[in-house]
């Protein structure tokens, strides 16, 4: 008997601590394409590390700041890893609300980040979110309907161009709408678009002293010409689109033309998930002669906040998520055209990438020329080219997106959105005391 009982008390103590090494990793991501492709291939990372265990929280875009947010700035402590972008890594960072990357393994190549995305990413020189694929944005348009349409693409077209091509696509008695564009509201949604398109037109959010600029003449032409272009050449229901709708309107067939993120061209030429792939092209993201493009510079990345009771296994996952290993892991499961693009350097030198994706080149340009530092026509005292890179930025342009979602689906005008957008702008940066 004591024996048995010896033998028990053994085994008993060797499932304990079993259960006590055990870890699990709570992910919260967006449900963007490449993230889902993650979720799919995570059995390789479990057959490495059984010891950890993954669950996955997989959110809508702007559901998923919301959680996110609300979480990490209360400390909650829900998730051990959080997929957040360029916008909030370095202001979090400065919080205090993320832990470094720092002590990867040692064949990470941190190095090996294209620099953009990296700076992006990092304060002071430390990295606090790994980027898990990196973008900018650009023009994706139908080749056969261009051609049918009598006009030719330019590899960097104007937006009076966009505008005259887009109502020449258009056929709404067959479905078929010459731009796709976002509308949907939310600061990364509608507001992230319309401020990299206002940047091209010469607009900006604020002069040198803060002050709000929506009353400006820029601002009006820009807001003008979207929903003027919308409603002519823009699908129904468009002030509810955002990114993955209008991805699905285009892979079926629906759109002339889609500017939005460079990520999607993987999707869209990907026989298996779109009806035209073979009849894509690529274009810059436009412009109207001021020296400024309407593309941004962003990358969903994985970080760990401060929280975390688990960092050097969340630590252990993000390395497992971003490094070189795992694109020639999907490149192996869906092909090298499928890899999460624009975060790596070595992968633009890499020949069977650069054969199998026709738009890896359109990418890289439009990532490197890029300028978070310098985003606007006229001078202005922040960084950020889709956003403005300080806190309040989130609220204000959430709310300033639900005007200018309104406004497209004819709730309100132009004007009184810009008005409210400018009298919402004044009070918060007058409450945050940027305005004296």
């Amino acid at each position: 008997m004591s024996l048995l009982r010896t033998g028990l008390a053994v085994g008993a103590l060797l499932a304990s601590t079993a259960l006590a090494s055990a870890q699990t990793v709570t992910i919260a991501t967006v449900n963007n394409g490449d993230m889902i492709r993650m979720q799919k291939l995570t059995d390789d990372f479990t057959a490495k590390h059984p010891g950890i265990t993954l669950e996955w929280v997989t959110l809508e875009e702007n559901v998923l700041r919301q959680r996110v947010t609300t979480d990490i700035a209360t400390k909650g402590g829900q998730y051990d890893v959080v997929t957040i972008g360029t916008y909030e890594a370095p202001i979090w960072a400065k919080q205090g609300w993320l832990a470094p990357l720092d002590g990867m393994a040692a064949d990470y190549d941190v190095d090996d980040l294209l620099p953009p995305i990296r700076a992006g990413l990092s304060v002071d020189g430390k990295l606090y979110a790994a980027p898990f694929y990196g973008e900018s944005s650009m023009v994706m348009y139908r080749t056969d309907l261009m051609e049918k349409a009598g006009l030719t693409m330019p590899d960097a077209p104007t937006w009076a161009f966009i505008a005259e091509a887009a109502r020449a696509m258009t056929d709404k008695d067959a479905g078929i709408y010459g731009v796709c564009l976002r509308g949907k509201a939310g600061w990364g949604e509608n507001a992230a678009f319309i401020t990299a398109t206002a940047n091209s037109f010469g607009a900006r959010w604020f002069d040198m002293d803060w002050k709000p600029q929506f009353d400006s003449p820029q601002w009006r032409e820009t807001l003008d010409f979207y929903i003027t272009l919308m409603n002519e050449a823009g699908p129904p229901g468009a002030s509810s689109n955002g990114f993955n709708e209008n991805l699905a309107l285009f892979q079926t067939g629906k759109c002339g033309m889609w500017i939005d993120a460079t990520v999607a061209a993987s999707f869209v030429t990907n026989p298996a998930e779109s009806t035209v792939a073979d009849k894509v092209g690529f274009a810059l993201a436009p412009d109207t002669g001021l020296g400024k493009r309407a593309n941004w510079l962003w990358a969903w990345s994985l970080a760990i906040p401060a929280s975390s009771g688990d960092i050097d296994a969340a630590k252990t996952f993000i390395g497992w998520a971003t490094d070189k290993a795992y694109l020639e892991l999907v490149a192996s499961k869906e092909g090298w055209a499928n890899v999460p693009p624009g975060t790596r350097t070595s992968l633009y030198q890499n020949p069977a990438y650069l054969e199998a994706a026709p738009f890896a080149q359109m990418t890289l340009d439009s990532i490197m020329a890029a300028d978070p530092t310098n985003p606007t026509v006229e001078p202005v005292p922040y960084t950020g080219i889709q956003f403005v890179a300080i806190p309040e930025f989130q609220g204000m342009a959430t709310a300033i997106g639900q005007q200018f979602s309104a406004a497209l689906a004819g709730q309100t005008t132009a004007e009184q959105a810009l008005a409210s957008a400018q009298a919402l702008a004044t009070r918060e940066m007058t409450r945050g005391g940027y305005i004296k």
